[in-house]
Parts: structure tokens; sequence; C-alpha cells
């Protein structure tokens, strides 16, 4: 199964998204999407799975989990969006890494692509940085890869070009 992996898009999608996604069976998105029409267009797209972000209102926040725990393909799977990462979680990351035991942990927020094997909690943690034009980053990426059997393959970190549109 190929995932396509993004976050924080705050409002704005980047139209690179449906070429490098277009074979990606599902789209997981870590939080900050910004309006509820850039989450429909997802959604019409591709099957997509999403937690809601800190600049996200009431609007998504009814319609989306804070956190979501789900297999697939053999892997189990937790993703919030202010999650921090290894060595650094989030209190609420942090209790849920010990409680669900994922093996892979996503996050969003920081805007920094962050891929990092966490040997103490046995886990991949990935942040796939920010794909939208708002914040501090300087290129707008997304995460590709594949799962089967329990297992990441095929991890491609995509940079589609300058922050700015």
């Amino acid at each position: 199964m190929k995932i396509g992996l993004i976050s924080d898009t705050h409002s704005y999608l980047d139209p690179q998204i449906y070429h490098y996604l277009s074979d990606c069976e599902e789209i997981w998105h870590a939080g900050d999407i910004g309006k509820k029409s850039i989450f429909s267009e997802l959604e019409a797209f591709k099957k997509i799975r999403a937690v809601w972000g800190n600049i996200d209102g009431h609007e998504l926040r009814t319609i989306l989990p804070e956190y979501v725990y789900f297999e697939i393909e053999g892997l189990s799977v937790l993703m919030i969006h202010i999650g921090g990462y290894p060595g650094k979680y989030s209190p609420k990351a942090k209790s849920l890494i010990q409680e669900l035991q994922p093996k892979l942990f996503i996050s969003g927020h920081s805007h920094i692509v962050k891929i990092i094997p966490d040997t103490k909690n046995q886990l991949l943690h990935i942040n796939p940085g920010a794909c939208g034009i708002e914040g501090w980053h300087k290129v707008k990426t997304i995460v590709r890869f594949d799962i089967q059997m329990g297992k990441i393959s095929q991890m491609e970190l995509i940079e589609l070009g300058p922050r700015g549109r």
C-alpha cells in the first residue's frame, strides 16, 4: 500500500500534490489543514485519514479527531498534530505512545521534516514538514512510502519548491 503523508497545508493545497500522490492509495494529513474546503478537496481525490491541528477551527474539529490510532497492512500507526519527536515528545503524545505502543508515530506542527527511529519506544517517527505557504519553513515538503506486511519501504522525501506560491 502506497501512502502520501502531508501536514500543515494552512489552507493552501499545492497543485503538485496531485501529481506526486496520484499513485497513493491513501493520504494522511497530520493537521493544520486550514479550511474545510482543503479537506474536502483531498477527500474527493483519495481516501484520507487526518487529524485536526492547532490552527483548525470548529468546522474541522467537529469532523476530525485530535489523534488517530489504527492498523494498516500489519503496521500500527499513531498520528497527532502536536507530538514532538523522540526524546522530546509532547505530554499527550508520550502518554499515547506508552499506552498504544505504535510502530509508526506521525506528527506535524513544527514544519521541520524529521524521520527518526526511536529505539526506546521501538517505533519510527515521521514529521513530513509543511506543504503550505504559511510558516517559517523555506521549502514545501511531503513524504511518500509503502507499507507491506508491517514494514515500511520506498520512503521518499519530496520537495515541492520554495514556500511562496
